[in-house]
């Protein structure tokens, strides 16, 4: 019984903390896209702060602690090759959640050199990984060829994102 409350909370935890990961990069954009008007980049700037240390961090670290007790209630399931993808995946997830930080920080002390389109592809990479990690904890499988399509199919539209004239 204890594993299904775990996997309540688990559940909410990464809703939250993906909540964060869609939201976040949107709020760079305005930010970005909005540099000449001082007054409104300071509430964004309150907005990316209070969005990514009181929900996106807490929501990270509950994700993070709930999943490993999990795994270490039924460590079955790290003979799973399934999980082993959703694991990598994961690395990569927590990668990006920590460059968010990495880029509040850059926007709020100095000019950053990233434009507001960078920030619109980059808003994507949380959509791929997450459609990634929900099919393999789906499927129990973990489908070369879909992965692979998916990936593909959310390079080009990043690059598209990316590369579009304002």
């Amino acid at each position: 019984m204890l594993y299904m409350y775990l996997l309540v909370f688990h559940i909410m935890a990464v809703m939250s903390w993906m909540a964060v990961m869609f939201y976040q990069p949107r709020l760079y954009v305005y930010h970005r896209e909005h540099n000449d008007n001082v007054g409104f980049v300071s509430v964004v700037q309150i907005q990316e702060y209070k969005l990514y240390k009181y929900i996106g961090l807490p929501a990270f670290w509950a994700s993070i602690v709930s999943g490993v007790w999990m795994i270490a209630l039924n460590n079955a399931l790290l003979e799973q090759s399934w999980m082993h993808l959703k694991l990598l995946v994961l690395v990569l997830l927590t990668l990006f959640s920590f460059s968010m930080e990495h880029y509040r920080l850059k926007l709020q002390t100095q000019p950053t050199t990233r434009s507001g389109q960078f920030f619109r592809a980059y808003n994507e990479v949380p959509t791929l990984l997450s459609i990634l990690i929900v099919t393999y904890v789906i499927t129990k499988e973990t489908m070369p060829l879909f992965s692979l399509g998916v990936i593909v199919f959310f390079g080009f539209v990043i690059y598209k994102i990316a590369t579009l004239k304002a």
